[in-house]
């Protein structure tokens, strides 16, 4: 019997994958599956401007309105403002490359890191934010910070890379895909229809890994 892996592919900083993490959250409370994470890589270097403030904006509305979820006022009335805040979805990734090489949970430091950026207004594609969030982990900094280097050096542009191929391969339109593996055979899991709508998806979840 082989236990189900379900493959999230998602980015840090994608909005419709903090609506999703109700969903997510679900999955990682399953017993006796593998919850494995593939970050894509969303942004890269992208300052904040008037033009990406109003399509963020205008995305945020319609996940919260679906989802339920609550983008923060330091999120929306600070970090959106600041245009000294770069937007970079690599060091978020390697930060959660380098918690699990670390053997912490990179579930717990995806959330933060969501927690963060979407309620919080943290720029997390700062070093020392990682950092911080990484020791609210349980990891010492210093170990934290050599990982993180490390990841950082190459290893975490492979992941993306290997990422954005999981995604073409599952035929996703984006993030967040999720698909199920088992036995070598590999499932997408549609859901889009699920956003706001966590105890239905949670039955329907039971139901799928019951029969697998």
């Amino acid at each position: 019997m082989h236990t189900p892996i379900f493959h999230y592919i998602y980015d840090p900083l994608c909005g419709w994958c903090y609506g999703a993490a109700p969903l997510l959250a679900c999955v990682h409370e399953l017993d006796n599956v593998t919850l494995a994470l593939h970050g894509g890589g969303l942004m890269s270097g992208r300052s904040v401007t008037a033009e990406l403030r109003r399509f963020v904006m205008e995305n945020d509305a319609r996940i919260g309105k679906i989802s339920g979820q609550r983008f923060g006022r330091d999120y929306v009335d600070g970090l959106l403002l600041d245009e000294t805040a770069v937007f970079d979805s690599v060091p978020p990734i390697a930060a959660i490359l380098a918690a699990q090489a670390c053997g912490a949970d990179g579930y717990a430091m995806l959330v933060a890191l969501q927690q963060a950026h979407f309620v919080a207004g943290r720029k997390i594609a700062d070093q020392a934010v990682l950092v911080e969030l990484a020791i609210a982990q349980g990891i010492e900094a210093g170990v934290f910070q050599q990982s993180l280097a490390q990841q950082l050096s190459g290893p975490v542009e492979q992941h993306i890379v290997a990422s954005r191929a999981r995604l073409a391969g599952a035929g996703g339109g984006g993030f967040p895909t999720l698909v199920l593996e088992q036995g070598g055979q590999m499932t997408p899991l549609d859901i889009s229809g699920y956003y706001g709508q966590v105890e239905p998806w949670r039955a329907d979840l039971i139901a799928i890994t019951r029969n697998v």
